[in-house]
């Protein structure tokens, strides 16, 4: 679930061996004064910056954190992590923001910006300034720093690794060793990740549960004791499983962190994965892949299903798979696939159709509906409701009354939780007037759209029993322009051609028609049903 972005400081008294700084972060070549972040397609990554940027004047945009068009460099001057002569910086990138404040700090000028679509956060080498991701360090035997360890990542993890007879005993040991290390640089614990092994081959096994082991120490010596399945490797049904038995309340899931499941693949699935995938996917599961040694040329043909992981994971950007050459150089990898997994920024599978939105009702109060009927549209606006997850981070819902004039019975946010929202609805008085729909939908946007969240889907749904005093195409376009998907519902005097050209593209989609107020409970599964279709055929790059 997505949460207040967090930016904090966590200075270590010993700088760290280049080596492991390194090994946590891919380095970029040397850059020029004038890189933007963005420009760079690394979620993390170290770039060298030159002497004298702050020279250039560069634009840079925010304080802290800077929108993903800003110079990495002059970014780097202005927060401190560099001087103007330059050094080596840590860029970190997150989600966008709504808005990034301008300042002046260490001779470089930033500047305001309502919002992007990508910030980044840049730090020295010592200091790791970093969004979300706090971490502290441990030392080896040897009395080094050998590892990062997160301890601001709370997400309930399955780890689904092979045990087919494929990957042989030599392999399915370096497997193991490299869960332990995740489970320990994850550093597991009840208020942040909780973990499960499941171990597939013909079959998937659940070696233990999210709630099973609260600490790190626990999971090392559990996943020690892990003995090889063998059979072939059926990815598809173990993905299957874990979407319909392994998150649930009672092995542990805790509902308000994200559901990730890490599935590590020796060559290639036996069995088709994209359908059980698309339904793990729909029901918020975040699907990462390790592929390690994937078929060479001569061995592709025996591929069950070709392109497998673009088919099973929530985004085909790279982000949410590895692929990995040797069973040898999957170590390296562990804080790579950490970083991913904890950001939970990016885990876009836990956003679903019924947790990601920003719906206002727009609803018609004029003379022609009446007392009853007005309470019959609220029960309407309740039962859509009820079918959400409410709360600040999941859907929040607004209200607006119309007649001639427009009322916010209230705004997105203020109802934080399905109990006090469906009372609040309840609340609502009748208010008797005349009709101004279009008036209604441009008030709409000034007074709840207008103060969405970004991450959220914008969605509209007007209902009215009558023609419109106003003409209601002009406001319909300017919203839908906005990204307002828009639902119109008609009843028993609505006017057709009004609700068509209310609603969202197609109409068939998007417009309903009922003959009268006590038959509007029939459409409540159709309109969840059409919200969900929608989110669910979203482009997944």
């Amino acid at each position: 679930m997505s949460r207040p972005a967090l930016t904090a400081v966590f200075t270590f008294s010993t700088t760290f061996c280049s080596s492991d700084i390194a090994s946590a972060f891919p380095v970029v070549p040397a850059i020029e004064c004038d890189m933007r972040a963005g420009k760079i397609s690394l979620p993390e990554f170290i770039v060298k910056c030159p002497a004298n940027c702050r020279e250039t004047k560069e634009k840079v945009y925010g304080t802290g954190v800077f929108a993903s068009i800003s110079s990495i460099c002059n970014a780097a001057i202005h927060s401190g992590a560099i001087t103007n002569s330059g050094g080596k910086v840590i860029v970190m990138k997150m989600a966008g923001q709504a808005i990034y404040k301008g300042s002046f700090a260490n001779g470089v000028r930033s500047l305001s910006l309502p919002n992007w679509r990508e910030s980044f956060s840049v730090s020295g080498s010592v200091d790791l300034t970093l969004n979300k991701h706090l971490f502290t360090s441990f030392h080896d035997s040897n009395g080094f720093y050998s590892h990062l360890v997160f301890v601001d990542c709370n997400v309930d993890i399955a780890l689904l690794m092979d045990g087919s007879w494929s990957i042989g005993k030599r392999r399915f040991k370096i497997q193991k060793d490299f869960l332990v290390e995740v489970s320990q640089v994850i550093n597991v614990g009840v208020a942040g990740p909780m973990m499960g092994i499941i171990q597939y081959g013909d079959d998937p096994v659940t070696e233990f549960s999210l709630k099973q082991f609260s600490s790190s120490k626990d999971l090392k010596t559990a996943i020690s004791k892990i003995v090889q399945k063998g059979g072939l490797s059926n990815v598809g049904k173990a993905i299957s499983y874990i979407n319909k038995h392994f998150f649930s309340d009672a092995n542990g899931n805790r509902g308000g962190a994200p559901n990730v499941a890490v599935v590590l693949v020796d060559g290639w699935p036996t069995d088709k994965v994209e359908e059980a995938s698309r339904l793990a996917r729909e029901s918020g599961i975040n699907i990462f892949f390790v592929t390690i040694e994937g078929p060479d040329e001569n061995e592709k043909q025996n591929v069950m299903e070709t392109n497998f992981v673009d088919k099973a994971v929530c985004r085909t950007n790279g982000f949410f798979s590895l692929s990995i050459s040797s069973w040898f150089a999957l170590r390296k990898e562990v804080q790579s696939l950490v970083k991913r997994v904890c950001d939970t920024d990016r885990l876009v599978c836990s956003k679903t159709c019924l947790n990601a939105n920003d719906i206002a009702f727009v609803i018609d109060g004029s003379s022609s509906v009446g007392t009853g009927n007005f309470r019959t549209v609220l029960q309407f606006v309740s039962n859509v409701t009820q079918e959400f997850e409410i709360s600040d981070t999941d859907t929040r819902v607004g209200i607006i009354q119309y007649t001639y004039e427009q009322r916010l019975e209230f705004a997105f946010g203020q109802h934080n939780n399905k109990a006090d929202l469906l009372n609040a609805i309840k609340r609502i008085n009748y208010w008797s007037g005349g009709t101004s729909t279009g008036a209604a939908i441009t008030f709409a946007a000034d007074q709840l759209f207008s103060k969405s969240k970004p991450n959220k889907r914008k969605i509209m749904i007007v209902i009215t029993d009558g023609r419109s005093y106003d003409d209601v195409r002009a406001p319909a376009l300017a919203v839908h322009r906005k990204g307002v998907i828009a639902y119109s519902i008609g009843i028993v005097w609505a006017i057709q051609d009004e609700l068509e050209y209310i609603a969202t593209d197609p109409d068939r989609d998007h417009s309903f028609f009922v003959d009268e107020f006590d038959n509007l409970y029939k459409y409540v599964p159709k309109i969840i049903h059409n919200i969900c279709n929608e989110f669910n055929s979203q482009p997944r790059n």
